[in-house]
């Protein structure tokens, strides 16, 4: 057996997902989460460590709204989103985009 060097042993992959407003693929960690919890109630995961069924969205708020207009975040989480939640999550990506 040949031993890896260090720098192959340090060269991690790093996890891709796709967003759901541009369908391009991106760096996870660039991406932001939207949850479906146990319980039905859909949240952003902004540490990408809640527990529930997950969808990926560009922190870019023309992602958010093409997502949210084709229903696409629905389809992916298998329910149906107050408009209301709609709206948080749209003011609390804007706040995000602003720092």
């Amino acid at each position: 057996d040949e031993k890896m060097s260090e720098k192959e042993q340090r060269i991690r992959k790093v996890p891709m997902r796709q967003c759901l407003g541009c369908n391009s693929h991106k760096p996870k960690r660039e991406l932001i989460r939207v949850v479906r919890l146990k319980s039905g109630d859909v949240v952003l995961d902004l540490v990408g460590k809640v527990s529930g069924r997950g969808a990926y969205i560009w922190r870019d708020g023309s992602c958010f709204k093409k997502a949210r207009k084709s229903k696409r975040i629905e389809h992916i989480l298998e329910c149906e989103i107050p408009e209301d939640i709609y709206d948080r999550m749209e003011q609390e990506i804007a706040e995000r985009t602003e720092e």
